[in-house]
């Protein structure tokens, strides 16, 4: 078919010595860089501006990369459901969930008002501080925005042309495209509660705990293990455990993260550690927090996270992560990962995995969540 990305030379996975998830993070890179250079060959033959500005720029944030659990979650998925051999649908598949990344990284930016990606600019900033013609008519902030917004939605149409064409090719692309179709409304329904919640300045701890399973879990781990399933042509039984298993492991990583918002260091985690609390983000940290404050009395704490509390400063920044810490919240959240992270593990058991996969699945929810996982630590 004319203007398809080339199907990319298959790794094998010798019995002897298995191809794993994080062979696969490593390497689905090469396959993800075939597609964006086939995506850019048809980008320069549309537009050479829109090619260089846009489709460039995209390209370049999607390369960069982050862990890319979402690829190696697919492929534990697959190998759950007894795939083995022939990489390359689970590969390109694991491309398509990157690019998909790159488009949710891209809008949630501009939504959320973020300056950093990665350890660079984000990209709505790029783009206002590149372009010389926006910034001479004084509308640099604006042109970044709406040049971003189109850039997401390239990203997300790059996305889906390539798992369609992935699902064309496999025999069980009807259950593949069925996984994909879910995740993506799940990701909007997220990323809209969240900003609903933001809004009405909600605060409470299941409304959090909602938003963070749709926004993050499913899309993160519950959806990606189900496409790995799904290309290997696993039952519904066998996806069911796998969905339960990544829902915990996926909200489990979400409250990692929302620590890392909070308290992490920018220079590891490649974005500020404020951002969450100057734009008083509902998570299940502050929700918690919030319950423990009034609780326990605690009016200084209940004042620096109130609805109406706006930290824009360095010192109220500071009396929110206190208040974070001295309520006992950073304590209860930590509890409730590790507790995600054992319930994750007893649902993959129901997938009858191999020893082998079980122990691979476990390794790569410890990476996620900061959690070591009991057989790890006994291989460590």
């Amino acid at each position: 078919m004319p203007g398809l990305p080339p199907m990319v030379a298959p790794p094998v996975e010798p019995v002897d010595a298995p191809f794993t998830a994080i062979d696969a993070t490593n390497a689905v890179g090469t396959v993800l860089q075939q597609v964006l250079d086939e995506r850019l060959r048809h980008s320069r033959a549309v537009d050479p501006v829109f090619a260089e500005e846009l489709a460039g720029r995209l390209a370049t944030l999607a390369e960069r990369g982050g862990k890319r659990l979402r690829t190696a979650f697919a492929h534990c998925g697959w190998r759950a459901a007894g795939g083995s051999g022939d990489t390359t649908a689970v590969l390109r598949t694991g491309a398509a969930l990157e690019l998909l990344q790159a488009c949710a990284l891209v809008h949630d930016d501009v939504m959320d008002g973020s300056v950093q990606r990665r350890g660079a600019p984000a990209l709505h900033v790029e783009l206002a501080r590149r372009h010389w013609a926006a910034a001479m008519h004084g509308s640099a902030e604006s042109f970044g925005t709406s040049a971003a917004v189109l850039a997401g939605d390239l990203a997300l149409a790059w996305a889906d042309d390539l798992l369609t064409e992935t699902a064309l090719g496999t025999p069980h692309g009807g259950r593949l495209h069925e996984e994909w179709r879910a995740m993506r409304t799940e990701m909007v329904a997220g990323q809209y509660l969240d900003l609903h919640a933001q809004a009405a300045r909600s605060s409470g701890a299941d409304e959090a705990l909602i938003i963070a399973t749709l926004k993050s879990a499913l899309y993160t781990v519950a959806r990606p293990l189900a496409l790995g399933a799904a290309l290997a042509g696993a039952d519904e039984h066998v996806r069911d455990a796998l969905r339960s298993a990544g829902r915990c492991a996926g909200l489990a990583f979400q409250l990692r993260d929302d620590l890392l918002g909070a308290f992490g260091d920018p220079a590891l985690t490649g974005k500020p550690a404020d951002d969450d609390l100057r734009t008083r983000k509902l998570t299940y940290l502050l929700a918690v927090a919030i319950r423990l404050a009034d609780a326990a009395g605690d009016r200084q704490a209940a004042a620096a996270l109130a609805p109406d509390a706006e930290p824009k400063s360095e010192k109220a920044v500071r009396q929110v992560r206190s208040a974070l810490q001295r309520t006992g919240a950073r304590d209860l959240v930590e509890t409730k990962i590790k507790e995600l992270t054992d319930m994750s593990l007893a649902h993959f058991e129901h997938a009858c995995a191999r020893p082998a996969v079980r122990h691979d699945f476990a390794a790569l929810v410890g990476r996620a969540t900061g959690v070591v996982p009991h057989d790890e630590e006994g291989a460590a």
